[in-house]
Formats: C-alpha cells, sequence, structure tokens
C-alpha cells in the first residue's frame, strides 16, 4: 500500500553492486581490502545514471502499479522502490510530448505545435508548426553529454528527420531511431499506413542495413545494451533514451506472451474498465469516491455477436502480450545494469507519451486490406494488423475520459514512475499537478548539471519551463506548483489550463461539443461533473488565463471545419502521393481530359447527326 516500504528493500551497496567505473586502480585495492571487514560501502557516485524508457500510447491504467490486470513486473518492481505520479500530463499525441520531453520547452515554442500528420496545411512552417525541433531549443543529450555524460538513444525518434534533427546532431554519440511516428514491429521497414514513402530509420544520422525480421522492443534494448557495454571503459555516467514502439499500432506481440492472456478479457471493455477503476482506487491513485462516465464511444459489448466478441477479446490479448513484452525487454536492460554493478546508481523515469489509441482507422481499410491481414487467428503475428480502437481504449484510460488526440485526462495524463534517485521515498504516490516539461530540469538537478537559461554557449535559447520534481522525490507531500499558477495545453485545437485542482477543458467533435467545461481533478479525475455554472467566477477567469497563455505561446486558431482524421488523409495526398506518382497521376489526369473530350465531342456528333 502507498506509504510503506516495499517488501523487497534495496540492499546496502557491497563491492559487488559497486559500478564497474569505481572499481579501477587504488579504488579496486581499498574496496576490496573493506569487503574482508565490512558488508557495505557509503561511496555512492555523486552522478546516477539515467533511463528514460517511453511507452507509445499506454492508457493510465495499463501498468500493474497504477491498477492494470496487465504483467508488468520488471516496471511495478521501479515504482515500488521509486515513486508513482498519479496527476502527470502529457500532449495527446507522439511528436508534441517527445519534444517537450527532450527540450523541456512548450510544444507550441520547439516547433512541434501539432502533429505533422494532423497539421493543417495552413499551419505547416508557421512559427512553431514546424513538426521538427527549431534551431534554439537545447535537448536532455545535449546538456548532459556537455556535462560529461555518455549518451545514447535507440527507439522512436519523432521530433524531426532532417539532418540537424537527428539524435547525433542533437547530443546523442549513439543512436539507432525511427524518425516517423511509427512502423510496423516485426518487419522493420514496412510502413503501417501510407502518409510516407518509407520508414526513415537512421544509426548515428546515416542510413542503416535493417534487418530482415525483428521485433520492435527486443531490437531497441539489444542496441541500448551494446551502447553501454562499448562504453564501459570511459568512467563516464550515461544517459539511455529507449523510445518504445509498444504499443502503437499494429498492435503485434509474440505468440508466448499473447498466450498468457487467453481468456482474460471475454467479459469484455465495461468490466475492465470498471475493475482498473476500483484497483486504481485501492491504490490510492484515484479517489475511491471518484464517478466514471461510460464514453459514448464505446459499443455495448453485450450487443455484440459471439463472433465479435472473441475477435475483440482476442485483440485486447495481443495488446496485453505486447505491453508484457516490453515489460520483459525493460527487465533485460535491468538484468544487465544489475550484473554490471551500475543498477543501485541508475535513475529510470518511465512514462507513455499520451493516452491509448481510440481511433478505429476505417478510413484506412482499403491500404490495409492489400498490406495487412486481420484474420483472428493471425492477430499480433508478422504481416496482421490490429487497432485497440475506443471502446478498449476506454479501459485502458480508466477511470479517465477521453483518449489519445483529446485533451481530456485520459487522452493526456500519463503514468510516470521515477525510480532509483538518491533520497527517493519508496513505494509513494505524488498526488500533485506534474507536467512532461518537468523532467528536464529534474534530471538536470539529479545529474548536477546547471539548468540553461535564455542563451547556451554563446546562442540564444527557448529556456526550459518546467519545475524540478527532486523536492517530491524525497517528501511527497509537497507541491510541485502553487495554486495559482496555470499550466496551458492545445493540441488540433483540443485545449485545457490547469490551476491548482481546477481544469479548464474544451475538446472538438466528434469526442466533445467544442465548448469550455471545467472539473476539479482532485474529486473528479474521470470529469463527470461540470462545475461552471457552480463557480463562474474561475470559469471566466480561467477562460482569460488560457487566452493570455496561447497568445503567449503563438497558439493558432484551427481552420474552419478542421477534422483531424480528414486532414490526415488531406496530408497523405499532398505531402506523399502527389510528390511520389506526380507524373503517372499527370498522365492520368491527361487521359482523362482526352477521354472525357472525346466522349463530349462523339455526343455533340450524335445530336447533330
Amino acid at each position: 500500500m502507498p506509504g510503506h516500504a516495499p517488501k523487497q528493500a534495496l540492499e546496502p551497496m557491497t563491492v559487488r553492486s559497486l559500478p564497474k567505473r569505481h572499481l579501477t586502480g587504488l579504488g579496486l585495492v581499498m574496496a576490496l581490502g573493506f569487503s574482508l571487514c565490512s558488508t557495505s560501502i557509503a561511496a555512492p557516485a555523486d552522478r546516477p545514471n539515467i533511463v528514460v524508457l517511453v511507452a507509445d500510447d499506454w492508457g493510465f491504467t495499463d501498468v500493474g502499479a497504477f491498477g492494470g490486470e496487465i504483467a508488468t513486473p520488471n516496471l511495478d518492481e521501479l515504482a515500488r522502490r521509486g515513486m508513482r505520479f498519479s496527476n502527470f500530463h502529457v500532449a495527446a499525441s507522439c511528436s508534441p510530448t517527445r519534444s517537450m520531453l527532450l527540450t523541456g520547452v512548450d510544444s507550441h515554442r520547439n516547433g512541434h505545435g501539432n502533429l505533422r500528420e494532423t497539421m493543417p496545411r495552413e499551419h505547416l512552417g508557421k512559427p512553431g508548426y514546424l513538426g521538427s525541433l527549431v534551431p534554439n531549443v537545447v535537448t536532455l543529450g545535449t546538456l548532459l553529454r556537455d556535462g560529461g555524460y555518455r549518451t545514447y538513444v535507440a527507439g522512436k525518434w519523432n521530433v524531426g528527420s532532417e539532418p540537424d534533427n537527428l539524435p547525433d546532431r542533437r547530443g546523442f554519440d549513439k543512436s539507432f531511431v525511427m524518425g516517423d511516428t511509427g512502423s510496423d514491429n516485426w518487419e522493420p521497414e514496412k510502413r503501417y499506413l501510407p502518409h510516407n514513402a518509407k520508414v526513415n530509420w537512421f544509426e548515428d544520422g546515416k542510413t542503416p542495413v535493417m534487418p530482415a525480421e525483428f521485433y520492435s522492443s527486443t531490437f531497441f534494448i539489444d542496441k541500448t545494451i551494446g551502447y553501454l557495454k562499448s562504453g564501459e571503459a570511459s568512467g563516464k555516467p550515461f544517459l539511455a533514451y529507449v523510445g518504445f514502439q509498444a504499443n502503437h499500432v499494429p498492435v503485434q506481440a509474440p505468440q508466448a506472451f499473447v498466450d498468457k492472456y487467453r481468456g482474460r478479457y471475454d467479459g469484455g471493455w465495461a468490466a475492465l474498465r470498471e475493475a482498473r477503476r476500483d484497483r486504481a482506487a485501492e491504490l490510492g491513485l484515484t479517489p475511491k469516491s471518484a464517478p466514471m462516465v461510460t464514453m459514448r464511444t464505446t459499443t455495448n459489448w453485450d450487443a455484440l455477436k459471439p463472433t465479435e466478441r472473441q475477435y475483440q477479446a482476442r485483440l485486447m490479448e495481443v495488446y496485453a502480450g505486447m505491453a508484457s513484452a516490453m515489460d520483459h525487454e525493460v527487465g533485460r536492460l535491468m538484468a544487465h545494469l544489475k550484473s554490471t554493478g551500475e543498477f543501485d546508481n541508475t535513475v529510470f523515469v518511465f512514462l507513455s507519451d499520451n493516452g491509448p489509441e481510440g481511433s478505429d482507422y476505417k478510413e484506412a481499410d482499403i491500404w490495409l486490406s492489400f498490406h495487412y491481414n486481420r484474420d483472428l487467428d493471425r492477430l499480433g503475428s508478422k504481416g496482421a494488423y490490429v487497432v485497440p480502437g475506443p471502446s478498449w481504449s476506454s479501459a485502458s484510460a480508466s477511470p479517465l475520459s477521453t483518449f489519445k488526440f483529446y485533451a481530456g485526462e485520459g487522452g493526456i495524463r500519463s503514468p510516470l514512475i521515477i525510480s532509483g534517485a538518491p533520497g527517493t521515498a519508496f513505494n509513494q504516490i505524488h498526488a500533485g499537478l506534474t507536467h512532461v516539461t518537468d523532467i528536464l530540469p529534474t534530471l538536470l538537478d539529479l545529474a548536477k548539471v546547471p539548468r540553461p537559461g535564455p542563451s547556451y554557449q554563446g546562442q540564444s535559447i527557448e529556456p526550459p519551463i518546467g519545475r524540478s520534481l527532486l523536492p517530491v522525490l524525497s517528501n511527497p507531500a509537497l507541491r510541485v506548483r502553487t495554486d495559482d499558477e496555470t499550466v496551458g495545453y492545445e493540441l488540433a485545437g483540443n485545449k485545457a489550463l490547469f490551476k491548482g485542482d481546477l481544469k479548464l477543458v474544451l475538446n472538438t467533435a466528434p469526442i466533445g461539443d467544442g465548448q469550455w467545461h471545467l472539473y476539479d481533478l482532485r474529486t473528479d479525475p474521470g470529469e463527470t461533473k461540470d462545475l461552471r455554472q457552480q463557480r463562474p467566477q474561475e470559469f471566466a477567469a480561467m477562460q482569460a488565463d488560457y487566452a493570455a497563455w496561447a497568445a503567449a505561446q503563438g497558439v493558432l486558431p484551427m481552420p474552419e471545419g478542421y477534422n483531424p482524421v480528414r486532414q490526415v488523409m488531406i496530408n497523405t495526398v499532398f505531402n506523399y502521393w502527389i510528390p511520389a506518382y506526380r507524373n503517372s497521376t499527370i498522365i492520368a489526369l491527361a487521359g482523362m481530359v482526352v477521354a472525357g473530350w472525346f466522349l463530349i465531342a462523339r455526343r455533340r456528333r450524335a445530336r447533330t447527326g
């Protein structure tokens, strides 16, 4: 239970657990000498190693330590020896969150005011809407590398694929990344949607030769462990950033992990949403009396045909298997660090980049039918494609409302675990408002690297805006922000402003009604009781606060009639199909014009004849 030390408390640091970089020369002799007469020595490293684990599209209760039934024993171990943050917020899509995580700067000021795929063409290229990091931001990799760390990244990058924005130019010594929003998890060069001509992979800034087959989570951890081994002799602490593709579509997982969940989801999504709500409250992550809505995007499970229920249950088994497979790979990394003696001197940060995927991808049905198989007996395997969809995503986000792309808590409240930081209270929960921009200053403080101001190495930059979480790691009762401080948010027209325990929020159609609402997240994290009538002064004041924040960040208004799904299709045509098939398109159009002219001429001759 929260507030109590875990059963598996950390053992005192011994010679066996000391980092290898401290067991050299005289230090090794002294350590061996003291080990003959003492069971431990007080010689912790001055600066910890740092591992940042970014999951993709995980819901608030997908982690076992946050109330889920999915087996995540390794993440749960990190939670027991660290702190869970139950009121932590990100953006509702991948690249805006990752850009803020890496820079500590609001997405509208670091170039990621919107996801490139959903960005209106009227916005693309405007200040803050590049779909890539702007030149005047500095990444965590750069700051830590300049501060004496060795820096590595493997996995999903998605903050810019231009040469100047790849990891090798953004502070990382070694890197193997996928520059896009996603790819197939079994076949690395296979696209998951037709919005790009190819999957963009980069190794140290160059195009690599990819294996014909792999499994993404395993591959990224293999790369990370290889990087760590290559730098062991340097004596430097490290930053290892792992950007998983789990559980981004297509949801795929090794069969052994999927089979562990046979029959687990036969009761449907409504029952799972309720069970997770109850478990999260039991753990102290949400109020026990908090109400919960049934989203209107959730289908009635009992109204489905038996074959449909069977298919949907299997779908969720694959989803759970993919999460468990990722956790297994996290465990391999942890085991490696334990074997080298670095584990006890490593701080782990785990988060999801946004809420669960609630889209059904029906608009891509024709393309998918030519490129993937979606038969029941193939789900999860190579060549198969499955999407969580809105009903299962409501369970993943339980007890919250909405999901990925929207500003409800289900879209932007993420599980966060920080583990291994010196002085951290074990197995505690911090319930105060925290934000993804808080991660960079926290890690800089842990690494004893100065936080940059408005200039860095003689260049003007956007300074980080977050707050360090270091004080609350030792005292979870503290608040990171005062009740008067605000945190603004906007993505694709979905908006929010946090102030103390209150949240002002507007969600667009088809999920929202396009109107402002006011909620008290302390008692109502599920956003069920609108307070705008009961608290009109605060409602008006927070709207004014939001307007001031949006103007300061350069938030652009959305074009009339904007629809994110339609925008993806428009951008696919203009950004990929026309450039890729320009010549054949021109020929086809010319042929249509000529054929039309002949048809018109023939009809005219027939009438005059």
